[in-house]
């Protein structure tokens, strides 16, 4: 059985939690404390980050390539689309996700400029759902993955109205219904 080494309140974790349950993979968890990381998480991943998800003592960190990694391991339910224009474009989306990420850490340590960063990010993502109904296209998949936890924290914990985002506040209602993201909003919810 695989083990994941997770936080709750670190959004990349999120991302993980969120597949295996869309996948329904059977897994451990290890929770680790941000603030007081044990020096063997230093041996899984070097760079003392998580989530790592750790399969008979093979660890792999990184959120993104962990979802890729359990996308070809489990292929069902697919995560990305059968047409391989499509999964470049979401691929691509992953890829880009350091432009909400920026933003939304600088808008949470309040730094000036910050929300209108961040606001700008938020309406490229409102007319792309304005478009279509996913990240990923016409279907849930890796690129809502990649994104809604920091929206679901930008919604709960930091006070961000979407309000102005119409096509994202959709999107987010569609999304809770999904038994993997409502779990993640009540972990969210617990972090209040």
């Amino acid at each position: 059985m695989a083990t994941l080494y997770d936080a709750p309140r670190c959004p990349y974790c999120a991302r993980v939690r969120i597949v295996l349950a869309e996948k329904d993979v059977p897994y451990e968890t290890v929770v680790i404390d941000l603030n007081d990381k044990p020096a063997w998480l230093y041996v899984k991943n070097p760079a003392g980050k998580v989530p790592v998800l750790e399969e008979d003592d093979w660890c792999l960190p990184e959120s993104a390539v962990i979802d890729e990694y359990l996308e070809e391991r489990f292929p069902d339910p697919p995560l990305l689309p059968a047409d391989a224009a499509a999964r470049a474009a979401a691929r691509l989306l992953i890829f880009r996700h350091d432009d909400l990420s920026r933003p939304h850490y600088a808008f949470r340590r309040g730094e000036p400029g910050a929300e209108a960063e961040l606001s700008a990010v938020l309406a490229g993502l409102d007319a792309l759902l304005l478009s279509q109904p996913f990240l990923t296209g016409s279907a849930f998949g890796l690129a809502d993955v990649a994104y809604v936890p920091w929206l679901i924290r930008e919604r709960t914990l930091m006070g961000v109205s979407f309000d102005a985002f119409p096509s994202i506040a959709d999107w987010l209602d569609r999304l809770g219904e999904r038994p993997s993201v409502a779990a993640e909003v009540d972990v969210v919810a617990a972090l209040v």
